[in-house]
């Protein structure tokens, strides 16, 4: 679905672009332009509705129900597809449960704040599929060695996310931020 929502959001943007560039490149050439269309179209419904007023109602519902079906199941799928806060477990006996994504972030964070020299986590994890999507925002001591840093990061939250909760880890975004320098510590 997200695949199908991108591509009608990319084709709608576009249209709006090229319309865009048509109005302000003759802007009253395009105004003239709606102007008769719409005229076009009002006289070929009002001809319509004259000739037979049946089909014409007949043509208005069929319309507004198909819009409605279309649209709302959309709708309805992309706010389903938001709703989703948890994260599909299997245990090895064959059975499964769903894990809450704000406890693996309470778990990460927990683990993560009891690294050396690590002063805040704040992790922001999202559900995708089987696996787990986490974003790290991690302020950590302004001496540290960021590479290696980084590396132990990574490495624990792979390890927490993977063997000790049983998830599959997606994508792992870390954002190391080192905190300002004390003067007091130099003294």
């Amino acid at each position: 679905m997200n695949a199908f929502n991108r591509i009608l959001a990319i084709v709608l943007w576009l249209l709006l672009l090229a319309g865009a560039l048509v109005f302000a490149a003759s802007p009253l050439n395009t105004i003239a332009w709606l102007q008769q269309q719409l005229s076009e179209l009002n006289r070929w419904l009002t001809d319509w509705h004259a000739e037979n007023v049946t089909s014409f109602v007949i043509a208005q519902a069929t319309v507004g129900v198909t819009a409605l079906i279309i649209l709302g199941t959309l709708l309805f799928f992309e706010v389903a597809s938001m709703r989703r806060r948890g994260v599909r477990i299997r245990t090895a006996e064959g059975g499964s449960a769903e894990l809450d994504t704000a406890s693996v972030g309470r778990r990460l964070q927990w683990h993560l704040d009891q690294l050396a020299e690590v002063i805040t986590v704040v992790p922001a994890v999202k559900s995708r599929g089987g696996s787990v999507d986490i974003k790290l925002e991690i302020e950590a001591a302004p001496d540290i060695d960021i590479p290696m840093k980084t590396d132990e990061v990574v490495d624990v939250t792979r390890a927490i996310i993977e063997e000790d909760m049983g998830l599959r880890l997606g994508k792992l975004d870390v954002r190391m931020r080192c905190a300002p320098f004390d003067p007091e510590w130099n003294n």
